[in-house]
Order: structure tokens, then sequence, then C-alpha cells
């Protein structure tokens, strides 16, 4: 006889029903199933990878604190767990390999060519670029990584992030929605997603610290439109004086053409249909963001794409960003306002200026006499610009078919400039300049407002958004908030609480996914009860999402250049370093 808990033990191993319960072996398990071989590879890869990254990692930790500028420039937040400070050190150590980041879409392409490696490829994208750079597959799936920013008092600007291919075969219904159609549907649902998460979290001071930007270049049916229309501008805008540099400034009617009888130019009927088409949708996007109180901005692009952008953020602004009149003074000298047909917030719409383009100083300077003249608020989005390298070598090559008289003036391909300049400052330098005057302005532009609207006048008539990676520029923009008295110190050390009239019309900008040293530090200098740091947030399905995560690492050379890709691979290095071994 055998011990009861033997039998009790054959008599689970046997199959059931059972047919010979001491003579027959049990089927051995498959050693080698699909989810085992899985595990197994993901564990050795673990511990493979471990032993190789450890000495690096520890390389990097040491460089990074031996080369820390400020205080607090080599720590990441407390509250990152070690697998995020991980992924930060692997993405940021392939993108410090140039050639890798410019060979990136032609290597995805490749790897999602072929069966089998396609799977591979979007698993590793997914858990490393994709989880680093990008919120979610759904507006609702990134609602957690919004809630985990706001906890932190940081803010969202919001971002569905789409790059889709006219012509590619789509496997939905037999009437579905053209690609670029589903792209404004789903940014009214972004808007919509974006007020109802700051319904739930409304602050004390009523700032709203989730944002909304578009890309006119995904909306409509072929891109080219935009650059057909913006050659029709370039060439027929009256000059202005002083003379703004390529691509220009935009003018009350550059948009009239969409009504004239006659086709213009370069533009084909069919330009002139999606471009109305175009302009109808952005104020359906304007209408839901007034109502929900969602302000929106308009992404720069190439500058070929620009004078058509700006026209249509122009013609947004003036509608959208509208002031009180001043009514006729009385006998008293004193002068009524009256009100707007909708009270809401304001600026709603932000245009985005670039640092880089030799245009920026005048073009800001006419943009904001534009807005006094016309009674509508100016929002502005000043960013460096990301598109340097392509910038330069798109003129060097127009300028050398005029020299070689292959094409006439301004039709080389990509370019329409008539200028002999490129359109970009040559060098970093010249860049860094024009950012930090174009702060200081605007700042005293915004001290100037506020004191406008304490003695009657309607308000905010300016907001501006300060997009930027670099320290230097960031703690300005703050510095110059204090100076103007915008801002005050809060006891010892640089910290300075923010006044409200300053929290209605500045916040600062970095993007999702990088320089969340910078960001954390913004953060902790700044006294608010509202989020004062946005984190610019993409989201989308991995598949939709893969040509921006290649291109974004491409158009972001000028932020991932110059170490900046080293110094963010350093950062992680160092605080994963810390957090093993205390």
């Amino acid at each position: 006889m055998l011990p009861a808990r033997a039998t009790r033990l054959l008599s689970r191993l046997s199959p059931r029903p059972p047919v010979r319960t001491l003579t027959t072996t049990p089927p051995r398990p498959k050693l080698f199933n699909g989810r085992r071989v899985v595990a197994i590879g993901l564990v050795s890869g673990a511990v493979l990878g471990t032993s190789l990254l450890a000495p690096v990692i520890y390389a990097d930790a040491a460089q990074d604190g031996e080369g820390s500028e400020k205080v607090g420039r080599s720590s990441l937040g407390s509250t990152t767990p070690l697998s995020a400070l991980v992924r930060t050190y692997v993405v940021y150590s392939l993108c410090s390999i140039p050639p890798l980041v410019d060979w990136s879409p032609t290597i995805l392409s490749a790897l999602l060519a072929v069966p089998g490696l396609k799977q591979i490829t979007e698993t590793i994208v997914r858990y490393t670029f994709f989880n680093q750079f990008v919120g979610g597959d759904s507006a609702e799936e990134a609602i957690p990584v919004l809630e985990h920013l706001r906890a932190e008092n940081k803010g969202v600007l919001f971002v569905y992030s789409v790059e889709v291919d006219e012509t590619a075969p789509t496997s939905t219904g037999s009437t579905p929605l053209s690609a670029h159609k589903q792209i404004v549907d789903e940014t009214l649902h972004c808007i919509d997603v974006a007020a109802d998460f700051e319904d739930k979290h409304a602050s004390a001071d009523g700032g709203k610290g989730t944002w909304v930007a578009i890309k006119l270049s995904a909306m409509v049916p072929d891109a080219e439109a935009l650059r057909r229309l913006s050659k029709h501008l370039v060439d027929t805008r009256p000059p202005t004086a002083p003379r703004v540099a390529f691509p220009g400034c935009p003018r009350a009617g550059d948009l009239d053409v969409l009504s004239a009888r006659d086709v213009a130019g370069s533009l084909t009927e069919a330009d002139i249909a999606a471009l109305s088409e175009l302009r109808a949708d952005l104020a359906a996007i304007c209408q839901r963001a007034q109502a929900r109180g969602i302000r929106i901005t308009v992404d720069a692009e190439h500058s070929w794409y620009q004078p058509a952008i700006d026209a249509f953020t122009l013609d947004m602004m003036r509608k959208f960003n509208k002031l009180p009149a001043p009514s006729k003074g009385s006998w008293f000298g004193f002068r009524n306002y009256t009100k707007p047909d909708v009270v809401g917030t304001q600026p709603l719409i932000y245009n985005t200026f670039q640092g880089y383009l030799r245009r920026t100083p005048e073009y800001l300077a006419q943009s904001i006499s534009d807005a006094r003249a016309g009674g509508y608020a100016f929002g502005v989005k000043l960013v460096r610009g990301a598109y340097h390298p392509h910038e330069m070598e798109v003129h060097k090559a127009a300028t050398q078919s005029r020299i070689d008289r292959t094409t006439p003036s301004g039709t080389h391909e990509l370019s329409i400039s008539p200028d002999n300049m490129p359109p970009v400052w040559l060098n970093k330098d010249e860049t860094d300049t024009c950012y930090d005057a174009s702060v200081k302005m605007l700042v005293g532009l915004v001290r100037e407002d506020v004191e406008n609207v304490a003695k009657g006048k309607p308000g905010p008539a300016i907001g501006a958004l300060f997009g930027t990676h670099n320290w230097d520029s960031a703690n300005l923009v703050i510095d110059e908030l204090v100076r103007q008295g915008l801002a005050s110190k809060a006891g010892e050390g640089d910290s300075v609480w923010i006044s409200d009239a300053a929290m209605q019309r500045v916040v600062l900008a970095q993007l999702y996914g990088m320089c969340d040293a910078l960001t954390d530090h913004l953060v902790r200098r700044t006294r608010t009860t509202s989020p004062f740091v946005l984190k610019y947030l993409p989201y989308g399905s991995l598949a939709e999402v893969m040509p921006y995560l290649s291109r974004r690492a491409i158009e972001n050379k000028s932020v991932l250049g110059n170490g900046g890709a080293a110094s963010e691979r350093k950062r992680a290095a160092s605080a994963i370093w810390t957090r093993i071994l205390g």
C-alpha cells in the first residue's frame, strides 16, 4: 500500500479520466513553449544587459557628478521608478549615436516590413521610445500620465501626434472618414478630454494646466496645398515697414484668396477646396476650445509651410482672441468697453514663434502692433526651432540651383524663399540671443498689460508660453518676472512666488520624456497654486505614432545635439547609481 499522500499526488499527475494509475508516466511539459522562451529571453536579456550596462552607467554617473554646472541639474525626481530611469538611459544612449538617429526611419521601415521582426520591433519600440515620449495609445489611456504630472504640479500641452499617409489603403468600413478628417475629429475629442480633466482638477485661482496643440499639415489631404498657398502669399503680400524676412508676416487679407472667383497662381481648385475645409474645421476646433475653456497652440513647421500656417492662425486669433472694443469717450474723458459676444479664456489661440528664424525680432514686433490695432489678444508660444539642419540643406540646394540656372528663383523642390540668405540664423549663438531678447520683451509687455488691466482696460491682452530646454533661458523667464514685479522672492535661495496676474499670462514648457531635471528644477523654484510648467504630451496608437517617433528624433537634433542626449543619459545614470547604492 502506498501512503495516502503519494496516492493523492499520483492522482493529480495522471491524466483524466485515468487509464493507468501506476504504470503510465505523466506527459512531460514542453521545455521550450512560446511563453517560456519569451520569459527566458527577457530574464537572460536583463541579466546580460545589467552586466554590460553596469560599468557604463557607473562611468556616466561619475561624469555627471563631475560636470554638473549648477546644483540640482543632475537630479531626477525621487518618485521616478527605477525601470523608467533605466529606460531613459537606454533611449538616450541610442539617441547619442547621430548615424542611428539619422537612419532611424529607414531602419524602422525595413524591420517592420519583415514578418516576425515586425512584432519584435514594435515590442522594443513600445517599451523604450514610445513609453519615453508618448502618453498612451488614446487620450483616455494618457490620463494616468496627466494625473501623475498634476500630482507634481505640472500641466500638459496635449496633442494627438499622428502622421498618416493618405494614399495608404484603409481597413475600415465602406464609408470611412479620410485620415485628415479623423485627425480633426480626434482633436475635438482631445479638447473634451482635456476640459473634463480640468473640471476635475479646478484650482482656486481658476488656472488651467491642460492645453491642446494642433498641427495644420496633418489636417489637410495633401500638405502641398499649404506650400502652394505659402508660395502665393510670399509672391503677393504687400511689403511691411520695416521689412520682415522670409517667411514674412501674415496680413488680415491673406485668406481672401479662398473666396476669390478665379484660382490664383499655383493654387488649384482642389487646393482651394481643401484649404476652405481646413478653415471651417479650425473654426469648429476653436469654438469647442472656447466653450470648454481650453487654450490652443498652433505648432510651427518648416518655413515653406509657415506663411500659410501663420495666415490661418492670424485668422483664428482675430475671431477668437477678440477683446471688448472701446466705445466712444464720455464728456468726462472716460472710455467704456463693450463686452465681446463670448467671454472666456484669453488669449485662446497661440501662434508659435521660432527663435532660429531671422525674421523673428521684426515679426514679433509687427505681430504685437497688429494685435493692438486689431483689438485682439496676442498669444505667443516662443521656441527655438527644430528644423535647422533641414532648413539649411534646402536653402543650400535652392541657392545652387539659382547659380546653375536650372530652376527659377524660389522654385527648387521645397524652397519658396526669395531671399539670398537662409531663413534661419547661421549659428546657435544668434538663435540664443534672439530667444533671450524675445523673452525680455514679452515679459515686459506682460507687465504693461497687467498695469493696463488694473486701470480698467480689457485683458489679458497678451499671453506667452516659453518652450525651452535651455537652463539659462528657463531661469531667465523667472528672473525677468521678478525684475518686472510679477514674482517675488520666497525666503532664502532662488525660490519665487509667481503672482496670479503672471500665472494668467505666462507659462513654461518642455517635451515629455526630455529634460525632466529642468522641469523638476522649475517646479521646485516656483511657488504657485496651479501648474506653471507644462509637458508637451503626444498620444496615439503605436502603429500611428511610429513615424512621429522616428521623425521627432531627427527634428529635435537641435535639442539632442551638442551633447544634449549625452547629458540626459548621464543624469539618468547618476539617478540609477544613487537609487541602487544610495
